[in-house]
């Protein structure tokens, strides 16, 4: 595991979330706002594709002199993860879920330098994080905070609504996670201070700048409520 990862302004982004902007762009107004880790996700990309997506957004890492300290991540896709190690490409880990590569597989293919994290379910986590064995994972990701677009296959109640996550769940999983974790789904400025309240280690964003008007404005308003809260 990394001896520390800073997650407290997580930006995940991917071709269809920048409303036509270059993904790389995007990454270097969130770097130079104070973002600390990005994620690139997309569903839609082929592997080529995300490994393309990944070189740029590695690329704006290394222009902001960031390299080795931003953590940039690729969405479920240990197989590309590995291959764009292979092309030199400046990768280092990825974030699963509890339904996708074991995180076990995925430490034991990146290594103990790789970053690795996971998210799941609120509800699932609490029990995970009792048991989970040290070591494994770098941090974990809960959410959603709100309902979003951006995240429609998250857990779904009885009735088919989505479910949730109260600041107080937030606060019982601060309580008894010894790895960092992000909250995101639906954040919005107003959220930045409760969040951190209940002991959150940072937040996660997709719309909230790949989509804005302007990026680096929207980011920085995030960043800045994060350092005053």
């Amino acid at each position: 595991m990394r001896e520390k990862i800073d997650v407290s302004a997580y930006l995940v982004i991917g071709p269809e979330n920048t409303c036509g902007r270059p993904i790389g762009d995007v990454v270097a107004k969130a770097l130079a706002a104070g973002f600390t880790c990005v994620q690139v996700r997309s569903k839609e990309c082929s592997a080529r594709e995300l490994m393309a997506c990944m070189a740029v957004a590695a690329q704006a890492i290394a222009d902001a002199g960031r390299t080795g300290t931003v953590a940039l991540l690729v969405d479920d896709r240990l197989d590309v993860v590995l291959a764009a190690r292979h092309a030199g490409i400046a990768v280092d880990g990825v974030h699963v879920g509890q339904s996708d590569i074991p995180p076990e597989a995925c430490r034991a293919l990146l290594g103990p330098d790789g970053v690795v994290g996971l998210s799941a379910r609120t509800d699932e986590m609490l029990e995970y994080v009792r048991t989970m064995p040290t070591g494994l994972v770098d941090y974990l990701g809960v959410g959603p905070l709100h309902e979003t677009q951006t995240k429609r296959d998250c857990g779904l109640d009885s009735a088919g609504n989505i479910i949730t996550k109260s600041f107080e769940d937030i606060a019982e999983l601060a309580r008894v996670s010894p790895v960092p974790f992000v909250v995101g789904g639906g954040v919005k400025l107003a959220d930045i201070a409760p969040l951190k309240a209940a002991g959150a280690d940072g937040f996660f964003v997709v719309s909230a700048v790949c989509a804005a008007a302007d990026p680096y404005a929207a980011a920085k308003e995030l960043t800045d409520a994060w350092s005053r809260a």
